[in-house]
């Protein structure tokens, strides 16, 4: 693990964990991501799909509503903009996803901090999922499946948080029963 990658911070109502974000080797997605975290996006949103033995997913705008319908549907604004750490500012593209960055080739193992997508070709934006498991068939890189979710970070502290949230009771369509509110996500 490099020091100089980014670290944010979430803290959550399950309480608190941390991730890294790989900018050395996913930097148009790391930056996509660090840029929501310091506009303050993912405050407030709530994990609307959790699958025990499986992953977490978060990042949806309408999961702020922990009751609507919309929520897994959602994402940033298009054509918004966000630093890249190359020093060039990116835009993201008119229905706020960004393009695939499908690169290097990370697992999506326990812990790490995948794209989530409609399936479609650069339709990830703001949501991502991690993973509890090592979901090796969701990597882009691997042709048992259609599925191409890159790898861009992972969590470094909190493993339990994590455990514990993996855990909650859901409904029929794997909404959490009681929100788990991310209260704050912050660059450290």
């Amino acid at each position: 693990m490099s020091s100089k990658r980014p670290k944010v911070e979430f803290k959550t109502t399950e309480g608190t964990f941390v991730v890294e974000v790989f900018s050395d080797l996913m930097p148009y997605t790391a930056a996509n991501f660090v840029g929501l975290v310091k506009d303050k996006f993912y405050d407030g949103l709530t994990f609307h799909r959790v699958i025990s033995g499986f992953m977490l997913q978060f990042g949806c705008p309408y999961s702020k509503d922990p009751t609507s319908r919309r929520a897994g549907t959602g994402g940033p604004k298009g054509g918004t903009k966000f630093a890249g750490f190359d020093g060039k500012t990116y835009s993201r593209l008119s229905d706020g996803c960004i393009k695939d960055e499908l690169t290097a080739k990370i697992s999506n193992k326990p812990f790490t901090l995948s794209m989530a997508n409609t399936g479609q070709a650069n339709s990830g934006g703001s949501q991502f999922f991690i993973n509890t498991v090592h979901n090796s068939y969701l990597d882009w890189f691997d042709k048992r499946s259609e599925s191409k979710h890159p790898v861009f970070g992972q969590v470094v502290s909190g493993d339990d948080v994590i455990r514990k949230i993996e855990k909650v009771r859901t409904d029929r369509s794997d909404k959490p029963l009681k929100p788990v509110v991310v209260q704050s996500a912050t660059l450290l």
